[in-house]
């Protein structure tokens, strides 16, 4: 049995590549930098405006990091709407997704800063907090996003209905 031949990929629709095959290998910088150009701004974007939620709600050394834990949730609250809109209503252009998912949500959203939090709220000697804090972000997370899709495939049922 042979392996399948790998697909070339289609530049104009599908900004994730696969190094591993050699056709996604030689796609030139030409195609790509206008995606590397966006997720940049996008990021800038999203990374400005988490910043300036972490100085409007400051958390206290040794405090539960609410603002944070918002942040992630709202994000993947918002990445549940965007991916349900771009591939079941609107076809999108081919940098919208890594522009606004990618950059925009994947700066304003932090689980580094997530991970960090943990380690500080820990080596503060408030353990607790910290494995509250990590199990209530990734319940929190997970919950905004599912909640997200299902909320928005139903309503768009409802509206073509």
């Amino acid at each position: 049995m042979t392996a399948p031949k790998p697909q070339a990929v289609d530049e104009a629709t599908d900004p994730d590549v696969d190094l591993h095959l050699p056709d996604q290998r030689r796609l030139s910088w030409r195609a790509q930098a206008p995606i590397v150009a966006v997720v940049a701004l996008g990021g800038a974007i999203g990374a400005s405006a988490r910043y300036g939620a972490s100085l409007l709600w400051p958390a206290a050394t040794g405090a539960f990091p609410w603002t944070t834990l918002w942040i992630n949730a709202v994000g993947c609250a918002v990445i549940g709407v965007f991916m349900v809109v771009i591939t079941d209503v609107w076809a999108a252009h081919r940098l919208v997704r890594p522009f606004f998912g990618t950059g925009v949500l994947g700066g304003f959203t932090t689980f580094s800063t997530y991970a960090v939090d943990i380690q500080k709220l820990v080596d503060s000697g408030h353990a607790r907090t910290g494995l509250l804090y990590l199990a209530a972000t990734l319940l929190a997370a997970l919950a905004a996003v599912w909640l997200a899709v299902t909320v928005t495939r139903r309503v768009l049922a409802w509206r073509q209905g």
